[in-house]
């Protein structure tokens, strides 16, 4: 039961930064990870960071137009203090 409740927590927040404009390509395979892990915000940060070996990309759609709500995301689902500038750094990278 509390695992369900994990799984709905990194859905929701993936499908609050889609909102923001950030496009996630090979997105199943990250779902997937992340539902692996209780500690799905350091996997998230981890496949952020080093995912594009395995497809998964963070592209800015949009998502420049939006930080304050993908920051808004980010503290929301109690990420680490700096993981939206990690983040933004990926998707401005990219």
């Amino acid at each position: 039961m509390g695992h369900q409740m994990c799984d709905q927590t990194y859905v929701e927040f993936l499908e609050s930064i889609k909102a923001a404009g950030v496009a996630i390509t090979n997105e199943n395979e990250l779902r997937e990870r992340l539902g692996e892990t209780w500690r799905w915000r350091f996997a998230f940060m981890t496949l952020a960071a080093n995912g594009k070996s395995l497809g998964i990309n963070f592209l800015d759609r949009d998502a420049s137009r939006h930080l304050d709500e993908i920051r808004g995301a980010f503290a929301r689902y109690q990420f680490p203090v700096n993981a939206d500038a990690l983040f933004e750094r990926s998707l401005a990278a990219s």
